[in-house]
C-alpha cells in the first residue's frame, strides 16, 4: 500500500509511532516502510520532532498533603516485597516513605505524560483531519458551482445558437437605376429565405404582388414564392438546392397571388441581382 497516496492514514500511523502506541508487527511494517521511503521516514521524523516539543508544555504541579497521604497508605500493597530495599538504622519513617517515593515517581510521571500525550496528539490529528474535510469540501462545492454555471452557460449559447440565424447566401436586387430595393438572405439548416425592403422600394396595389425567382444558368425562371403585400419582411420556404446553383435572383411584378404555376413572370422584372455565397 503506498501511504504517501493516503496522507490522513499516513500522520496517523506516524503519530502512533512517535507515542509508542504502535504495536508488534504494525510498528515494524511501519519502520520498513520509513526506511524505504523518505517520504514516509520525513513525516515519521514530523512528529516525533512535534511529539517531542510538548513535553515543554506540561506543567508543573506540587500535589497536596493529601495526595501524599494517600500514595503512602497504598505504596505498601502495590510495591512487590522484594523490591523494597532494606531499611536503614539511620532512616526514620519519613526518609522511608521518600525513597519509596522516588523509586515510583518515574513510572507515575511517565504514565500521566503518555496520558496527557495521547490526548493532545488525538485532538491535533482531528484537527488536521477536519481540516482536510473541510478543505475537500469547499473544493467540491466550488467545483459543482462552476459545473452548473458550465451547464447553464452551455444551455444558453445553444438557446441562442437555435434563434440565430445561419446566413450562408445574400443577395441585393436593384432596379434598373441599380438602386437597391430588396435585401435577400437565405438560411439553408431553416431553409428559410428572407425578403427585406430597404430604400424607397415599390409599393404595390392591392390587387398586384411581388414574385421572387430564381434565375438559374441557361434554364427557365423558377419560383421561390410571393412577398407580403407592402410589408416591411417577408420570410420564403426554399430548400438549398433550389437556391446554391442559382447565380441571379429576380422579382417581378405579378398580379394579386403570383403567376400561375408551372409558368414564369408575367409581368416586368423590377428588381434583379446576384446571389453570393457568404461562406467558402
Amino acid at each position: 500500500m503506498n501511504l504517501l497516496r493516503h496522507p490522513n492514514l499516513l500522520d496517523q500511523l506516524a503519530a502512533s509511532h512517535a507515542l509508542g502506541t504502535l504495536r508488534a508487527g504494525a510498528r515494524r511494517r511501519f519502520e520498513q516502510m520509513a526506511r524505504d521511503n523518505p517520504g514516509v521516514r520525513a513525516r515519521a521524523l514530523y512528529w516525533q520532532e512535534t511529539l517531542a516539543a510538548l513535553t515543554e508544555l506540561q506543567p508543573a504541579h506540587v500535589p497536596g498533603p493529601n495526595v501524599w497521604k494517600r500514595i503512602e497508605n497504598q505504596l505498601p500493597s502495590r510495591l512487590p516485597a522484594a523490591n523494597a530495599p532494606a531499611p536503614r538504622a539511620a532512616a526514620g519513617p519519613a526518609d522511608d516513605l521518600l525513597a519509596r517515593l522516588r523509586r515510583s515517581l518515574g513510572l507515575w510521571r511517565g504514565a500521566a505524560f503518555a496520558g496527557a500525550l495521547a490526548t493532545v496528539v488525538a485532538v491535533v490529528v482531528g484537527i488536521r483531519l477536519d481540516g482536510e474535510a473541510d478543505r475537500r469540501g469547499a473544493a467540491l462545492a466550488l467545483a459543482s458551482q462552476n459545473l452548473a454555471q458550465a451547464t447553464r452557460e452551455k444551455q444558453t449559447l445553444s438557446a441562442q445558437l437555435q434563434t440565430t440565424p445561419q446566413i450562408e447566401y445574400v443577395a441585393v436586387l436593384s432596379n434598373d437605376q441599380a438602386a437597391p430595393a430588396v435585401l435577400v438572405t437565405f438560411d439553408p439548416v431553416r431553409r428559410s429565405l428572407t425578403l427585406k425592403r430597404v430604400g424607397s422600394g415599390f409599393q404595390e396595389t392591392a390587387d398586384q404582388s411581388l414574385e421572387l425567382w430564381a434565375l438559374p444558368p441557361g434554364g427557365s425562371p423558377q419560383s421561390l414564392g410571393v412577398m407580403g403585400t407592402n410589408a416591411p419582411l417577408s420570410r420564403l420556404t426554399a430548400a438549398e438546392a433550389q437556391v446554391a446553383p442559382v447565380p441571379q435572383l429576380a422579382i417581378s411584378l405579378e398580379p394579386k397571388g403570383g403567376a400561375p404555376a408551372g409558368g414564369g413572370p408575367t409581368g416586368p422584372i423590377l428588381f434583379k441581382g446576384a446571389l453570393l455565397k457568404t461562406t467558402l
